[in-house]
């Protein structure tokens, strides 16, 4: 089943009288429970494309269907809601509430969400998370208390609070030295393959693309190659 397919997605910036085309004609598809890197050059427009696929921005023109729904002509408040409901965020900077617990960090978004669940129902899914990422022990922690790679898991936690379909995950080693870092992308590898979860992995590194059982490349706001490969650290060759 497909979860993402783009059909002639163009994005262009008007700065005063200068048109900045990014996207130039994006087209391709993303199966249910795939796990892709997106990979370009600075200014190829993965960074654009990341968030047209995150509902953070729509597109100039073309088709955009997340999960059988065409959504390029959303409105803002839509977005917002197909993020909520849909889509979890890992980023660089980690973004959390810096005077707020470890575990509260996770929770927050649940605050915000649709879901019917009770205060007391939340609290045991987060910390449920909080042990799945392997900080069952520091879920009291500010984040001044933990490590960039503790920072990290706690994102991942938090992304996944809301039980989205779909992870971007924006450069999310950019801040950890190598050990920490493989061990994030591990992570992140196990929950695609033992969760189902759809990743999409936004990077200009090739050894971090290399984790990816899918490699999209862009360049100059166009799909440049697409390719599969045995992915590092996988159970096995693409499926």
């Amino acid at each position: 089943m497909q979860l993402i397919e783009l059909r002639e997605i163009r994005k262009t910036y008007y700065l005063g009288e200068v048109d900045l085309p990014v996207l130039n004609g994006i087209t391709l598809s993303i199966g249910s429970g795939e796990f892709v890197a997106l990979t370009g050059a600075s200014g190829s427009g993965k960074s654009t494309l990341m968030n047209l696929l995150g509902c953070l921005d729509h597109p100039t023109s073309g088709e955009y269907w997340l999960d059988g729904r065409e959504i390029s002509h959303s409105s803002s408040n839509e977005r917002a809601q197909l993020r909520n409901r849909m889509i979890g965020f890992v980023f660089q900077n980690f973004n959390l509430l810096p005077r707020t617990s470890a575990l509260e960090n996770v929770i927050m978004p649940l605050t915000y969400s649709h879901h019917e669940h009770t205060e007391h129902e939340n609290r045991i899914w987060s910390t449920d998370l909080m042990e799945r990422v392997g900080l069952g022990d520091r879920m009291d922690h500010q984040p001044s208390q933990l490590s960039g790679g503790q920072q990290q898991r706690v994102a991942i936690a938090r992304a996944l609070v809301n039980r989205p379909k779909l992870l971007l995950a924006d450069e999310p080693t950019g801040n950890l030295d190598s050990k920490t870092s493989e061990e994030i992308l591990l992570m992140l590898q196990g929950l695609n393959q033992t969760e189902g979860l759809t990743v999409l992995l936004v990077t200009h590194d090739p050894g971090i693309a290399a984790h990816a059982r899918r490699v999209i490349r862009l360049h100059d706001g166009l799909l440049a190659s697409d390719s599969v490969q045995v992915a590092v650290g996988s159970d096995g060759p693409p499926k």
